[in-house]
């Protein structure tokens, strides 16, 4: 069966998606750079390389628990040793091994200077003080030796890269206590309008409650970067007071609502009386045509806005594809969105526009199957309940069943 999500003429002047992706991603400056300790870097991105500045292991250790032997050639079952003491694991090792005698040694301990192979406890038979090999043992058997996984000067972890549970991990094992992370932009969210209802009560004089807020909160805190969040009335003084006030102190201005043509949509005037500098406006998308993205420039730091249109639908795609890549490219990282590939299960008709679809994704044999959901109308949201991606769907193209198609994109 055929789905379709309605028609919108065309109309000129539009930039693509992929044009206004590469202005987001190319035009901003980075927002400086900060030493954090390694323990509060959690998701940052590496400003600078991490070198290390020591051998791992520290020093040649036991893999087992078991003896630590001195012998000058593979050793055969039924040879014996003499058993001259013990090593744990943190211990401090002054002992030197002599041909034929062993140490007892446990997991990740220092291994005695001489010693040329590890027995594991599984293959020994302990006599008195003297220990027996019940199986053959070649040399240098259960050695972990100095520096065989890093080593002093070695490229840790590139400039750019996240940092992860387990990057913070790995580094903490190299000793690394402070890294040079990109600061987190200074972000306000600007919630326009008049008609945000905070009671049922208020429902009744045609106001409604408002998505937009709480799904923006939400995104940024699986982000883990803070905002600050604004509500504001369509009104150009009221907008032009704020704008005036949040261009110098915040990296990020991210609003919802106001950005089209209609007689309160003030964002788009207002920015631009304040002397934004706009760098496009209207994409040639559904939803979310009538975006803004502009830059204040001073003399020791800049300004940047992004208006998104106020439909929460609109607000959704926005945050997944743009705002994503803008927050990125503000801590250094110029990477566009990655699709990936998946079949589609039923027909869709074709639109003048470039659409991105709400659409539930799973794995069917290997192959990733989507099938797009009903009410996708740019004021609908409760799709959202069953939707796992959004999939780019290119204008003026009959989609068939079984198409595959190379613009899906899987929630974080």
């Amino acid at each position: 069966m055929s789905k379709s999500h309605g028609g919108c003429g065309a109309e000129t002047g539009l930039i693509s998606v992929d044009e206004a992706l590469a202005l987001i991603i190319n035009t901003p400056q980075t927002v400086g750079i900060q030493s954090l300790p390694l323990s509060e870097a959690l998701h940052r991105y590496l400003a600078e390389p991490v070198y290390s500045q020591i051998d791992l292991p520290l020093f040649s250790q036991s893999a087992v628990d078991g003896y630590a032997i001195c012998s000058e050639t593979d050793i055969l079952a039924g040879s014996a040793f003499e058993l001259v003491g013990e090593i744990r694991a943190g211990e401090a090792v002054h002992h030197k091994l002599a041909i034929g005698q062993a140490m007892r040694i446990f997991t990740g301990a220092q291994i005695p200077e001489y010693t040329t192979t590890v027995a594991r406890q599984e293959i020994v038979h302990v006599e008195a003080n003297r220990i027996r090999l019940t199986a053959d043992l070649p040399l240098h058997a259960d050695i972990r030796d100095i520096g065989e996984e890093i080593s002093i000067g070695q490229c840790l972890a590139e400039k750019g890269q996240q940092l992860s549970v387990g990057a913070i991990a790995a580094l903490s094992m190299a000793g690394i206590h402070d890294v040079m992370v990109y600061k987190h932009p200074k972000i306000a969210v600007v919630i326009t309008g008049d008609e945000v209802a905070e009671s049922v009560e208020d429902l009744k004089s045609g106001k409604i409650f408002d998505a937009n807020a709480p799904l923006i909160n939400a995104w940024f805190q699986t982000k883990h970067i803070p905002i600050e969040t604004f509500h504001v009335a369509d009104s150009e003084q009221t907008v032009t007071q704020l704008f005036d006030h949040l261009k110098d102190q915040y990296d990020l201005i991210l609003t919802t609502g106001g950005v089209s043509v209609g007689d309160y949509d003030f964002v788009r005037p207002v920015a631009l009386k304040l002397g934004f500098e706009q760098i496009f406006w209207k994409v040639k998308q559904k939803p979310g045509k009538p975006m803004f993205f502009a830059q204040h420039q001073q003399v020791d730091r800049t300004c940047y806005l992004l208006g998104l249109p106020g439909n929460p639908a609109a607000v959704y795609v926005g945050m997944q594809i743009y705002v994503s890549t803008l927050i990125k490219a503000l801590q250094g990282q110029q990477t566009l969105v990655e699709w990936i590939s998946a079949v589609i299960q039923h027909d869709l008709k074709a639109d003048s526009r470039e659409r991105f679809l709400r659409m539930s994704a799973e794995f069917e044999q290997g192959i990733l199957q989507v099938n797009s959901l009903s009410k996708q109308q740019s004021h609908m949201l409760s799709n959202l309940m069953q939707a796992n991606c959004l999939v780019r769907i290119p204008a003026h193209q009959n989609i068939q069943t079984g198409d595959v198609l190379q613009g899906c994109w899987i929630f974080d």
